[in-house]
């Protein structure tokens, strides 16, 4: 998902889908405690996205120690972001539970940022797959320069004029992605989200299943709705635009609100 250019602390500030999620998720957590201060506010927790986020490292070391927030919804063996998810959400409990306000911020931060990325429609395609055929099979490891990252291979000249078109190019890999996740940060940026606020079967449920065993059911339940091939296919219209505000939204806001409070309860900081 969209978290702005990275390039300085305010960058998604005002058109960062990242940073909208984190400050409505805050303030719908408030709601589930009786001590709003058991954990960071929304100042906080955002220190640690855009310019401090997972997605500057793209930036600042290509394809090296690089997150690779993708997820196929329907493939159980597809466990290296759900691993991702369950690393940090211990790592948040264990902050909590040790008091260190700093590491809480920076894990709450981090671990949002996955869970969002996860249920991201435009993260359920195969991006890695595709990426690979246009450097004529080199995985993603291999992109060791701004130029790796940034030039598509081919044969001949032909073909890596082609590669890249495919890349670059109207409805090409990259600018289907980034375009669909602009648009998504554009349309919620003015949303209150007030559908998302969790209810009680809702904690419950959480308690009940965990974090990511919760994640993998929503992914699968935004997957179904096909809602980046639409964009693919048709480009934005009424009923994709309305499904963003009204189902993608409230959904991704709701999990990662959800999954802040499961790790105060295990942490003993909140009623179980």
């Amino acid at each position: 998902m969209y978290a702005g250019t990275t390039l300085t602390k305010y960058s998604g500030r005002v058109l960062g889908a990242h940073q909208k999620i984190d400050r409505v998720a805050r303030k719908h957590l408030g709601k589930l405690l009786e001590d709003d201060t058991i954990f960071p506010d929304a100042k906080r927790i955002l220190h640690f996205e855009g310019k401090n986020g997972p997605d500057a490292i793209k930036r600042k070391s290509p394809a090296k120690d690089e997150l690779w927030h993708y997820y196929s919804p329907f493939d159980d063996d597809d466990s290296q972001l759900p691993d991702l998810i369950d690393n940090h959400y211990k790592l948040l409990v264990k902050e909590l539970k040790a008091g260190n306000k700093e590491r809480v911020a920076f894990e709450a931060a981090w671990l949002a940022h996955a869970l969002v990325d996860g249920l991201t429609p435009a993260h359920h395609y195969p991006y890695e797959e595709k990426l690979v055929e246009l450097r004529g099979g080199e995985g993603i490891e291999s992109r060791t320069t701004i130029k790796e990252k940034l030039v598509m291979h081919g044969d001949t000249r032909r073909e890596k004029v082609k590669n890249n078109w495919k890349m670059w190019g109207p409805k090409g890999l990259f600018t289907t992605h980034g375009l669909f996740e602009m648009g998504v940060a554009t349309l919620i940026m003015p949303l209150t989200f007030s559908e998302a606020v969790p209810k009680s079967t809702d904690t419950k449920q959480m308690r009940k299943i965990g974090p990511v065993e919760w994640f993998k059911r929503t992914a699968r339940e935004i997957a179904v709705m096909n809602m980046y091939e639409r964009y693919h296919q048709k480009g934005w219209t009424p009923k994709l635009a309305y499904d963003i505000r009204h189902k993608l939204g409230p959904l991704i806001v709701q999990t990662v609100s959800l999954t802040w409070y499961a790790a105060l309860c295990d942490a003993g900081l909140a009623e179980k």
